[in-house]
C-alpha cells in the first residue's frame, strides 16, 4: 500500500557549500550519460574495422538506446522509493561495469562469449544503457530534492547546457583517443570520471528519501519493458530499412508493443502502487508537459541528425568535421538552457518563457527551411544558434513546471516520464523523418538526375545509373559510393580506350597495306573528325616510312585532342552528378524542416494550455512541499 511520510526539507537542512559539493558530483554521473551518446559514435568506424562487425554496426547504438529508454521510468520509481543516493551510485557502478567490458570487448580472454568481439559490444553496450538510465534521470530529480522551487530554475539549466557541452568535446575526444591511443579508451575514460562522481556523491549527499513507502510494481516494470523495447525496435528497424514498415516483423512488434502498452494501462490502474501513477494525468500541468517534450524530443533530434546530414552530403563535411560544425547548434542550447533558468529563478515563473522559446524556435525551422545547395556556413550556423537558443530552455524549464506540480514523492516518477516521452518522441520523430526523407530523395534524383543522364557520354551512363540507384535506394547519399572513385574509373577507361584506338591506328597503317588503310576510314571506332581527316590521304600514302610517320603523327595530335575532350566532358558530367547530390539531398532536407514546424508549432500549442503556476519557495519548517494546484 502506498504511503507519503514525512518528507525531509532537504533544502532547508543543507547548506549551499554542501549542496554545489553533491551538484558537482552529480553533473559528472550525467556528463558521463551525455558523453557517452557523442563519444562513442566516433570510434565506431575503427571499433567495426577491428571487430569485423559490419553488420552489427548500427546495433552498438541501439542497445543502448532499448535499455536505456525502457529503464528510465523504472529508475524513476525506485528513486522515490528508495532515496536517490542509492539509485544514482548503483547506476554508476552498473554503467562502469559496462563501460570496462565495453572496453574488453575482442579481447582473447574472453574468447567466443556471446558469438565474438563485435556481438560482446552490443551486449556490454546494453549493460551501459541499463546505468545510464540512472544517470540521466535521477540527476534532475536531485535539483528538485536540495533546491527551492526558484532556485531550481539555475541548476536545471546547467544540468540542461551539460548535454549541449558533450556534443563538443565527446566527437573530439573520441577521435583524439580512437587516434592518439585506442578505440577502447572512449570507454576507459568513464572509469576515472565515474570514479571522481562516486567519490563526490557518497561523501556528502544524503539519501535523498522521498518518504514515499510502497510494495515494488514487478509486473507494471516487466509490462513497460515489453512495450518499450518492440516499439524501438520496430522504429529503428523500419526507418532503418532492415524491414519493410508492413513486413511481418515490424508489424508483430508493433503489435506486441500495442498488446503491452494496453496490458501495462490496465494493471498501473489498479495497482497501489504503479510504476506509472495515471492519476498524475489529471494533472493539466504533468500532462501537456509530456505532450511537449515527446514533440520537442522528436523536433530536436530530428534537427541535429539531418543538419549533419546537410553538412555531410551537400557541404562536403566529413563525419568528424560535421560534428565539430554543429557547435554553434550546442552555443545556442547551452545559451538558451542557462539563461532562462536564470530568468526563471529571478521571475518566478516559467511559461512565459517556454512560450517565447518554442515561438523562437518555430521561426528557427522556419528559416532552417529554406536552406538549399548553396547557403553558406555562416547563414548554416546562424540557423543552428537560433533553434538551440530556441530548445535549450526545454530541459530546465519543463522539469521545473512538472516537479512543481507534483507532491515530493512523485518527483522521481514525474521527472522520469518526462525523460521517457522525450526518448520516444526522438525515436519515432527520427523514423518517420527518415522515412519521409527516403521518399523525397527518391523523386528528387529521378529529377535531378534526368538532364544529367540524357546528357552523359556513353562511357559514364552505366556508372551514373549504378551511383542513382545506390543514392536513392541507400537514403545517406550513397555513402558506399564514391563520386571521386568513380571519375578516377572513367578517366582511366577513357585513356585505356584511346590507347587501344591507337594501337589499332598504328597497326593498320604499320603494315603498308592500302586495303587496311582504306578500312581504317570507315572505322566506327575512330572518332568521327579523325576519320573526315584520313579521308584526304590516299591510300598509297601508307606504303611508304615516312608517309606512315606523317600520317601517324597527324593521328596522335587528333586522338590527344580527342581524349582530352572526352575527360573535359566526363569531369563536367560528374560535377553534374555531384551538383545533382548536392541539390537533391537540400531539398530533401529543407522539407524535412517543413514538416518540424509543424511538430514545433504543435509543442507550442502545448505549452500555451500549461497553467502558469509562479514557483514559491517552501515555507519554513513545513518539511513538506506543497503542490502547485493544477
Amino acid at each position: 500500500m502506498t504511503q507519503a511520510q514525512q518528507h525531509i526539507n532537504y533544502a532547508e537542512t543543507l547548506d549551499l557549500r554542501t549542496k554545489q559539493f553533491i551538484i558537482v558530483g552529480v553533473l559528472l554521473g550525467l556528463f558521463l550519460s551525455a558523453l557517452d551518446q557523442t563519444i562513442v559514435s566516433t570510434a565506431l568506424p575503427r571499433i567495426t574495422q577491428e571487430l569485423n562487425g559490419l553488420p552489427l554496426y548500427s546495433w552498438v547504438t541501439t542497445a543502448y538506446l532499448l535499455t536505456s529508454c525502457a529503464m528510465v521510468p523504472i529508475y524513476g520509481k525506485l528513486s522515490d522509493l528508495y532515496g536517490r543516493k542509492p539509485i544514482l551510485l548503483v547506476g554508476i557502478a552498473v554503467f562502469l561495469l559496462g563501460s570496462a567490458l565495453c572496453g574488453l570487448s575482442g579481447e582473447p580472454f574472453l574468447g567466443g562469449l556471446f558469438g565474438g568481439g563485435m556481438m560482446q559490444l552490443v551486449v556490454f553496450r546494453g549493460v551501459q544503457g541499463i546505468g545510464a538510465a540512472a544517470l540521466a534521470t535521477v540527476a534532475f530529480a536531485i535539483v528538485a530534492d536540495i533546491f527551492e522551487p526558484r532556485d531550481r530554475a539555475k541548476y536545471q539549466g546547467l544540468f540542461g547546457a551539460v548535454f549541449g557541452l558533450s556534443s563538443v568535446v565527446g566527437p573530439l575526444l573520441g577521435g583524439f583517443l580512437t587516434d592518439g591511443l585506442s578505440w577502447r579508451w572512449v570507454f576507459y575514460v568513464n572509469l576515472p570520471l565515474g570514479l571522481i562522481a562516486i567519490a563526490f556523491i557518497t561523501a556528502k549527499m544524503p539519501r535523498l528519501a522521498s518518504g514515499l513507502k510502497a510494495i515494488i510494481d514487478y509486473v507494471g516494470a516487466a509490462l513497460i519493458v515489453i512495450f518499450t523495447v518492440p516499439l524501438l525496435l520496430a522504429l529503428t528497424w523500419g526507418a532503418d530499412g532492415n524491414y519493410a514498415w508492413t513486413s511481418a516483423t515490424v508489424l508483430g512488434l508493433f503489435a506486441l508493443s500495442a498488446a503491452a502498452l494496453v496490458a501495462f494501462i490496465f494493471w498501473e490502474a489498479r495497482h497501489p502502487s504503479p510504476i506509472v501513477s495515471l492519476s498524475l494525468f489529471k494533472l493539466p500541468t504533468f500532462t501537456w508537459v509530456m505532450i511537449a517534450r515527446f514533440l520537442m524530443g522528436a523536433g530536436f533530434l530530428g534537427a541535429v541528425l539531418f543538419t549533419t546530414l546537410y553538412l555531410v552530403n551537400v557541404k562536403g563535411f566529413s563525419a568528424t568535421g560535421a560534428g565539430t560544425a554543429t557547435i554553434p547548434l550546442t552555443f545556442g542550447f547551452i545559451l538558451g538552457a542557462q539563461s532562462s533558468g536564470l530568468i526563471a529563478s529571478r521571475i518566478g515563473r516559467y511559461k512565459k518563457l517556454l512560450v517565447g522559446a518554442f515561438a523562437l524556435a518555430t521561426l528557427a525551422f522556419w528559416w532552417l527551411s529554406t536552406i538549399n545547395a548553396d547557403t553558406s556556413y555562416p547563414l548554416l550556423a546562424a540557423r543552428m544558434v537560433l533553434v538551440g537558443v530556441g530548445l535549450g530552455p526545454s530541459v530546465a524549464l519543463f522539469n521545473l513546471a512538472v516537479q512543481n506540480a507534483v507532491q515530493p514523492y512523485q518527483i522521481g516518477v514525474a521527472t522520469s516520464a518526462g525523460t521517457f516521452f522525450q526518448q520516444l518522441g526522438s525515436t519515432i520523430g527520427v523514423a518517420i523523418f527518415g522515412t519521409v526523407l527516403t521518399s523525397t530523395l527518391s523523386t528528387q534524383f529521378k529529377q535531378n538526375f534526368a538532364e544529367v543522364a540524357r546528357t552523359a557520354p556513353p562511357q559514364l551512363q552505366a556508372q551514373i545509373a549504378k551511383f542513382q540507384q545506390g543514392t536513392a535506394s541507400g537514403g545517406q547519399g550513397g555513402q558506399g559510393f564514391d563520386l571521386e572513385a568513380v571519375k578516377r574509373q572513367a578517366e582511366q577507361g577513357i585513356r585505356q580506350s584511346f590507347a587501344q584506338q591507337y594501337a589499332g591506328i598504328e597497326q593498320a597503317i604499320r603494315s603498308g597495306d592500302p586495303a587496311q588503310f582504306a578500312a581504317l576510314k570507315n572505322s566506327p571506332q575512330v572518332p568521327a573528325p579523325l576519320r573526315t581527316g584520313l579521308a584526304n590521304i590516299p591510300n598509297q600514302a601508307v606504303q611508304s616510312p615516312q608517309g606512315q610517320t606523317q600520317i601517324l603523327t597527324r593521328l596522335r595530335t587528333g586522338l590527344d585532342t580527342a581524349q582530352a575532350q572526352a575527360l573535359q566532358q566526363t569531369d563536367t558530367t560528374l560535377d553534374k552528378v555531384g551538383r545533382a547530390v548536392k541539390v537533391s539531398f537540400a531539398n530533401s532536407i529543407a522539407r524535412i524542416y517543413r514538416f518540424g514546424i509543424f511538430v514545433i508549432l504543435l509543442a507550442l500549442l502545448a505549452v500555451l494550455f500549461l497553467p502558469d503556476r509562479r514557483l514559491e519557495l517552501r515555507r519554513p519548517g513545513s518539511g513538506v512541499t506543497p503542490a502547485a494546484v493544477d
